[in-house]
């Protein structure tokens, strides 16, 4: 079993940034901490950005050059940079991790971009 535990989200103008955590927890060992995707309400989650396991970073497109994603592996945890936001960007963002050929996902953090 793999937890995973998002953080940082929250309410930020057109233009703000915010820094999203996400700490991972239970059986590590064999787990591997992709990255991060969201969902707009009425929407289907979609990918932001994640790490192959071959040390690649892939970005999704409406990302250009606003969003970095880097990773702490000892401390188990991965982060998401986002400047530059929008209100397109409002979503519920998720972390993701592969465990035993499972997906696992976090509970989600709120990013609300509004003036």
């Amino acid at each position: 079993q793999v937890q995973l535990v998002e953080s940082g989200g929250g309410l930020v103008q057109p233009g703000g940034s915010l820094r999203l955590s996400c700490v991972a927890s239970g059986s590590i060992v064999s787990m591997f901490l992709r990255g991060w995707y969201r969902q707009a309400p009425g929407k289907q989650r979609e990918l932001v950005t994640i790490v192959t396991r071959g040390g690649n970073t892939v970005y999704a497109d409406f990302v250009k050059g606003r969003f970095t994603i880097s990773r702490d592996n000892t401390k188990n945890t991965v982060y998401l940079q986002m400047n530059s936001l929008t209100p397109e960007d409002t979503a519920v963002y998720y972390c993701n991790a592969i465990h035993n050929g499972l997906n696992y996902w976090g509970q989600g953090t709120q990013v609300t971009v509004s003036s």
